[in-house]
């Protein structure tokens, strides 16, 4: 697709001032046969696309949220049964997206060197029996205002129905008075076709009550997901609704000041936080769905209806996330359990908009730890092949040209520095899909990338060979700070590191690079080395932090030899004893400890830590009525924390190997382990691997004989503890 570029203004909108989205038309004629019609689209930041006012626009937001100075995304449609003979007319709409993601302040996109007015690249081509057409975008497409008046990613979206523009994308529609589009420059990145999973309505919802709270009405819709909620009213003309998103309520109200950030540094959240308003036609029933936003939420409160108004028809919730087709699953006898793995899976979709977000709401960042930490049960329940590689791609732009990789991806340049746990993304990604799909593209794409930061991290190293940079254990539990925990960085870092370039030399041996793979086994045993060296007391065998993180991190990555894992397991059972079998740990140690525990046989002990009633535990977040897993465990349920993340929710990994005992060891292999619960009766899993399905179930009878059964396809060997 050619870098042709138009753009309706010079302006862009700001919190400051509000530029509409423009209306983009272009009208043409077919006299001859029509054969074949297909059409081409990057609209930067966000568009909606209509051919003879029909939407085709394959998703909710498109396309691909990317950095246009790296990659611009295009999406394909085929259109040849959409198309007439006489007249007939491309209809675009424009939102703001990525390219003018202002909302997104607090790390500096309203300060990326491509910020700009929403521009638009779009190539049509028609076949006839005499012949084709070819139309590109240029001055002669025409531009107008439209009824959207504001819009960004983050802070919502504003609507005014009375600007609406009747039949505005029609045939014979009068657009004389509408201006021809400006030539824009082109955005530095290359054009490409988008191969990742489209944003998708995965179920609506209703609400399951309705309040009355202060001058508005409180829905709320029983779970904490994502997506918009569709309007219908039949309003008075001029009537003006604001539809405030948030998670919590605290003493009973809405609330949403976790989901901002400091008033002091953006005061614009006290008017835009998930905001839409919407003023009324009143012409009967009408409907409205925000079209360049999506926000994270179980409640929403309603200002400027009436009693009347404040039915249950008012607002529908559409649940959106990234059409990824469902892989695996799990279930039990324990009904905890069974709510625990679906508020697993409920984070898992409603931070995955195109790549994993950290949460739908706040931020909506792409952050590499929590990636990281959950491709390995994000890829046992969801197909995420597609989407990764396309957002392993755009990680590869981001890396500058010394090895390091930022934060977030993607970014206008925030974000570089935050070390080893949260760059292993580029490895792990990688490696997941090829232990669990078998595929060796990510791999071979993805090489040169690793290597290259694996050069970079040397040279970071301190003359121990230790590295003491980066972040650690990200929100450890029972501390108040994010940037505290036990696990001294040092520790998490090197280990990241030494995981690192064990996975490489993995992945590069899979793919014939004999050196290379040499290069990286050599880094990893320096490392280990050094580890063992600087961070390890043999006589105790304790790892330096002496915590849950620590040991449990030491262990699962094979820093202790095979000899010498057991002492080194017991002083783990001292921590964990300490804080009286409570979990004491963060991201990194929550996705080691309970794997830990069942490999020594301490799968019991697992579940008593999962289960426990009282905080902090994951079965005590029922108990506070969360529906999604949180970003950090708090006395608190009304707490300033993200109530919708990912990153710790390793545990529906250990529910699906330790619990129901499906262990997928890679795409051709699988290990079955012996249920070992005792409170459990029976527990089942399934898998999908490119060969197809695996299941297995286990249940004990009156006696509590167990009785284990597998089904397989043919080709997958199944091994049997």
């Amino acid at each position: 697709m050619e870098k042709r570029f138009i753009k309706a203004t010079e302006e862009f909108c700001s919190v400051e001032k509000h530029i509409p989205a423009p209306l983009i038309r272009k009208s043409f004629d077919i006299s001859d046969n029509i054969i074949e019609g297909r059409i081409s689209v990057c609209g930067l930041g966000f568009y909606r696309l209509t051919v003879n006012g029909k939407d085709i626009t394959k998703g909710h937001i498109a396309p691909y949220i990317s950095n246009p100075d790296h990659y611009c995304y295009y999406d394909e449609y085929e259109i040849t049964g959409l198309l007439n003979k006489g007249e007939n007319v491309i209809g675009v709409i424009l939102g703001n997206g990525f390219i003018n993601a202002f909302g997104g302040a607090p790390w500096d996109f309203d300060k990326a060197p491509y910020r700009s007015a929403p521009k638009l690249a779009i190539e049509l081509e028609v076949k006839t029996d005499k012949g084709s057409i070819s139309i590109c975008a240029d001055e002669s497409f025409l531009t107008h205002p439209s009824a959207i008046l504001f819009d960004d990613l983050r802070l919502g979206e504003i609507y005014d129905a009375r600007e609406d523009v009747e039949g505005w994308n029609l045939p014979g529609f009068d657009a004389s008075l509408w201006t021809p589009a400006i030539v824009a420059e082109a955005p530095k990145g290359d054009m490409k076709l988008c191969q990742a999973e489209p944003i998708a309505v995965n179920y609506e919802i209703t609400p399951k009550s309705i309040q009355k709270q202060g001058n508005g009405y409180l829905y709320d819709f029983g779970i904490n997901t994502a997506g918009v909620c569709r309007l219908c009213i039949n309003g008075r003309q001029g009537q003006k609704i604001t539809m405030w998103h948030g998670e919590v309520l605290k003493d009973g109200k809405f609330a949403n000041e976790n989901i901002r950030f400091s008033l002091d540094r953006f005061p614009y959240y006290e008017e835009y936080n998930q905001t839409v308003r919407y003023t009324c036609r009143g012409e009967g029933e009408e409907s409205y769905t925000p079209h360049f936003s999506y926000y994270g939420f179980r409640y929403v409160l309603v200002e400027g209806i009436t009693e009347e108004q404040a039915t249950e028809k008012l607002l529908t919730y559409l649940v959106m996330s990234s059409d990824l087709r469902k892989i695996g699953g799990f279930r039990c006898s324990d009904e905890r359990a069974n709510r625990l793995f679906e508020m697993m899976c409920n984070a898992d979709r409603s931070n995955f908009f195109y790549f994993p977000t950290d949460c739908p709401h706040r931020e909506k960042n792409g952050w590499t730890a929590d990636a990281s930490m959950s491709v390995d049960h994000m890829a046992l329940t969801l197909d995420v092949s597609r989407s990764l590689q396309t957002w392993l791609e755009n990680i590869r732009k981001a890396q500058r040209e010394d090895g390091a990789i930022p934060g977030i991806i993607p970014t206008a340049g925030w974000g570089f520095g935050q070390g080893p746990l949260w760059d292993s993304v580029i490895f792990n990604l990688p490696y997941e899909l090829y232990k669990r799909r078998g595929e060796l593209a990510p791999i071979e794409d993805n090489a040169d990338m690793m290597l290259k930061y694996l050069r970079f991290i040397l040279g970071c190293r301190s003359d121990d060979g230790t590295v003491d940079k980066g972040l650690g254990d990200w929100c450890q539990v029972g501390l108040e700070n994010p940037w505290g925990h036990d696990c001294p960085v040092k520790v998490s870092s090197t280990i990241a590191l030494m995981d690192m370039a064990k996975k490489a030399q993995e992945m590069l041996r899979a793919i014939g690079r004999e050196a290379d793979a040499e290069y990286a086994l050599g880094i990893y045993t320096e490392t280990r080395e050094a580890i063992r060296r600087e961070l390890v007391d043999f006589e105790t065998m304790t790892v330096s932090g002496a915590c849950q993180t620590s040991q449990s991190a030491a262990l699962y990555y094979g820093v202790f030899e095979e000899e010498e894992r057991e002492a080194a397991f017991l002083r783990l059972l001292d921590f964990i004893k300490e804080k009286n079998n409570k979990i004491a740990s963060g991201v990194l140690g929550l996705h080691c400890i309970f794997a830990v525990l069942s490999d020594f046989g301490y799968s019991p002990l697992a579940y008593e830590m999962i289960m426990a009633d009282e905080y902090p535990s994951y079965a005590e977040l029922i108990k506070k009525g969360e529906t999604a897993m949180v970003e950090k465990f708090m006395p608190d349920y009304s707490a300033d924390v993200s109530h919708n993340h990912h990153f710790l929710g390793d545990i529906s990994r250990w529910f699906i190997n330790n619990v129901a005992g499906l262990d997928v060891v890679d795409s051709k292999k699988v290990r079955i382990k012996p249920m070992s619960i005792p409170s459990i009766s029976f527990a089942e899993a399934f898998y999908e691997l490119p060969q197809g399905r695996v299941e297995v179930r286990q249940a004990r009878d009156e006696k509590g004989k167990l009785k284990i059964t597998v089904t397989a396809p043919d080709g997958v060997e199944i091994i049997r503890d």
